[in-house]
């Protein structure tokens, strides 16, 4: 029986001395509101109104349940106001920098539509995981290994010409000292400034022999998409980034870079359910293949 539904009907009854009027006011017809509350009856073993009135009369036994009926009913509403709210409390999530705006905007609408209101917090590596520790959001996407990922993307080198070649090697930067105008520089963006990117990629500028201030990294995205469009240098980034920026992407020869990503939850959120329903939406956001965890 539904406990809650009898104890409305009967309470709406009660208030207006009419099934009928009752059942209306209770927002439902009056045959209902009569099984319910004969229901009611049922359970209780005793009659809560008088079947000879042709109103609606308490009994005795009525008027003493009213009282515990009415509170039953206010509770009852109460907690699906606070389940409403909580609903539309807005779930904070820190998120890259290299998501674009419309990207950002569809996992938005795509949260919506599985009844999450995403609240989206904007920055590099380092002030997501602030915001995680400092508790300003229930969730971020942070950087992590490949082998730890749940979305991968790969890493290529972009330039602002067609470089003529299926991959860039980059002994290929190479440069003595008769050669003429500086050289090509490779720009990482502060997504990418995170160990398991940055030190495998500066060991083989080592190893290649480049010069140190050939391997750069920018202060934004901005700055060295700017360096890459005037000039032959190269930016370090993902396919899809390199398609927004009408850039040249192609992969590198030596090795095969990834940036990873985890979504890693405060103290007081609980990140599985938000994967579950937005892993996919996530996955394009990042312009990655959604992983195998």
């Amino acid at each position: 029986m539904d406990l809650v539904g009898a104890c409305r009907a009967f309470v709406s009854v009660s208030e207006r001395g009419s099934f009928t009027v009752g059942a209306a006011a209770a927002r439902m017809s009056q045959p209902v509101a009569s099984r319910r509350i004969a229901a009611l009856e049922e359970r209780f073993g005793e009659q809560l109104f008088e079947r000879t009135s042709r109103r609606a009369v308490l009994t005795p036994f009525g008027r003493d349940m009213l009282p515990a009926a009415r509170q039953l009913v206010l509770a009852a509403d109460v907690l699906e106001h606070e389940a409403e709210a909580a609903k539309r409390k807005p779930w904070r999530l820190a998120v890259p920098g290299i998501c674009s705006t419309v990207d950002l905007a569809r996992l938005v609408a795509d949260a919506r539509g599985h009844g999450v209101t995403l609240e989206l917090r904007v920055g590099p590596p380092p002030r997501r995981l602030e915001l995680i520790h400092s508790q300003q959001v229930r969730a971020a996407l942070l950087p992590v290994p490949p082998d730890e990922a749940t979305w991968s993307v790969p890493l290529g080198l972009a330039a602002a010409q067609d470089p003529g070649v299926t991959r860039v090697y980059l002994d290929t930067l190479r440069i003595g000292r008769a050669d003429p105008g500086p050289p090509r520089r490779i720009w990482i963006q502060p997504e990418d400034d995170v160990p398991h990117v940055r030190d495998p990629l500066t060991r083989l500028r080592d190893a290649v022999g480049l010069r140190p201030a050939q391997l750069v990294v920018a202060a934004d995205l901005t700055t060295a998409a700017a360096e890459v469009l005037c000039s032959c240098d190269l930016l370090l980034c993902s396919p899809a980034q390199a398609r927004e920026l009408a850039l040249s992407w192609r992969p590198i020869g030596e090795i095969a870079l990834t940036r990873g990503y985890a979504l890693t939850g405060a103290a007081a959120g609980d990140p599985q359910h938000i994967q579950a329903r937005l892993g996919d939406a996530i996955a394009r956001c990042l312009g990655a293949e959604e992983a195998v965890a």
